[in-house]
């Protein structure tokens, strides 16, 4: 018999079933017995494990109705549910083989029993020398009936579910697409708006950088009359980060890219007491903006 679940992909079923709405473990079964058109259903030694499982890892929580756990998904099991929405189409391909697979034993088993029955039919009509149909030939003939009609029955079915699968598959990889140009869309906004404000700023993290960069004998304090103009902003700074989809982790690489350079500047060349204090005012400036910019609504 061909595998349902590959390993892992029942912890993921489960989560999206739970999606769909609070359910106790039996109805847990059932809708996945329903699922697989009854060619398959779980034991309660293998689902109420794994809900416990998802539950102690925060995926999931459970409250008590009428004497029965009812499970609930937590964020945490929607977020995981989400990062993994590739992998749940490729899961709902995988049932809809599984079913198919099924079928087809099921399909074999009705054949086999079909021609053992037509064997056994040809060796009582030879040792009938009249030909009598007796009661069990008429027992055999309905016999055979039914298993013909069991196994149109259970195509049928496997050939609904596959077609579903198929559907909720491709709906699945839409779903996924779309989440990701959202996701991108949403990285642009963000490194516009960072680009204007940064544009407004006059450059203020370039100007520290530079500040910094000019080595042990960089610029003079604030109100030297011997300051040189700041530097001009480098406005293809950090762009060979590849853009990850996550806006707020892309966020994070700029930032560790601007604190490794400017700590570099300040290990090479040193930092003296008045560069340190220019230093901070230019910090405070810049994190004043980029808390702003981050702020505004879009």
């Amino acid at each position: 018999m061909p595998p349902v679940f590959a390993h892992g992909r029942l912890r993921l079923y489960l989560l999206k079933l739970l999606d769909e709405a609070p359910r106790h473990g039996y109805e847990v079964i059932r809708l996945l017995e329903e699922r697989f058109q009854g060619l398959y259903a779980p034991s309660a030694g293998t689902v109420y494990p794994r809900l416990a499982k998802l539950e102690a890892e925060g995926l999931v929580t459970h409250a008590t109705e009428g004497g029965r756990k009812v499970y609930s998904i937590t964020e945490a099991g929607r977020a995981e549910l989400a990062d993994r929405s590739g992998e749940l189409a490729d899961l709902e391909l995988e049932i809809r083989d599984s079913v198919t697979g099924l079928a087809a034993e099921i399909r074999e088993d009705v054949r086999g029993a079909a021609g053992d029955l037509r064997r056994e039919m040809r060796a009582a009509a030879s040792a009938s020398a009249t030909h009598v149909e007796d009661e069990s030939w008429k027992a055999a003939k309905e016999e055979l009936r039914k298993a013909r009609h069991e196994w149109k029955e259970q195509a049928r079915r496997a050939k609904d579910e596959s077609r579903r699968a198929r559907e909720e598959a491709q709906q699945a990889r839409r779903q996924a697409k779309e989440a990701q140009d959202r996701a991108r869309e949403e990285v642009q906004r963000i490194a516009g708006q960072l680009q204007e404000q940064f544009t407004k700023s006059g450059g203020v993290l370039g100007s520290l950088a530079g500040a910094w960069l000019g080595g042990a004998g960089g610029p003079a304090p604030s109100g030297s009359a011997d300051r040189p103009a700041p530097p001009v902003m480098d406005t293809n700074w950090a762009q060979d980060l590849t853009a990850t989809g996550e806006p707020a982790r892309d966020l994070d690489r700029l930032l560790d890219r601007f604190r490794d350079e400017v700590r570099d500047a300040a290990r090479d060349h040193g930092v003296t007491p008045a560069q340190l204090d220019e230093a901070r005012a230019h910090l405070a400036a810049a994190a004043t903006r980029l808390t702003s910019a981050l702020g505004d609504t879009p």
